[in-house]
């Protein structure tokens, strides 16, 4: 497995990748994506700002994650100072073809690295309150669960928030 920033060509296998898992969110409950959200243009623009992230497995597209330095308004509702830089991982997804093989783990020690490599000592991810996998995931990385919020673009969902400190 190569992880690799993403590029335009990447964009078809990356929404085959986001057609597959959308539906297998949806029937365990998990509404936090559907047919309009993600979509190629956010790729696209992950893209263009070099924070999108591939795990490349023999040329295929097994995972995905936006690491950037994004955060949403609705953190500062952790106590979080979200003026203060930090790494937050959005949009992280494994292929249904290749899940359990620490693709999304390996994404997340991405944003480890990318977070080293700027000198930023705060990552910071939020889940879907419905998402189980990425609630065992995110601790065994080194995250600590902060608290609940909502998503002003995502009403009626609610998103656990965690934090790790390098």
């Amino acid at each position: 497995m190569i992880i690799r920033l993403a590029n335009l060509s990447d964009i078809p296998a990356i929404m085959q990748l986001i057609a597959g898992v959308v539906p297998v969110m949806n029937a365990a409950g998990n509404f936090q994506w559907d047919n309009t959200y993600p979509n190629a243009a956010v790729f696209e623009e992950d893209i263009a700002l070099n924070q999108l992230w591939v795990a490349d497995i023999d040329g295929d597209v097994a995972g995905i994650a936006a690491i950037t330095t994004d955060q949403e308004p609705e953190y500062a509702a952790m106590g979080w100072d979200i003026n203060e830089m930090a790494i937050v991982t959005h949009r992280l997804a494994v292929s249904v073809n290749h899940q359990g093989k620490g693709i999304a783990a390996a994404l997340l020690q991405q944003a480890d690295e990318v977070a080293r490599n700027r000198g930023i000592s705060k990552l910071r991810i939020d889940t879907n309150t419905q998402n189980q996998a990425t609630q065992k995931l995110f601790p065994k990385l080194g995250y600590t669960y902060a608290g609940e919020i909502g998503l002003g673009f995502r009403p009626n969902l609610r998103f656990y928030c965690y934090e790790k400190v390098l």
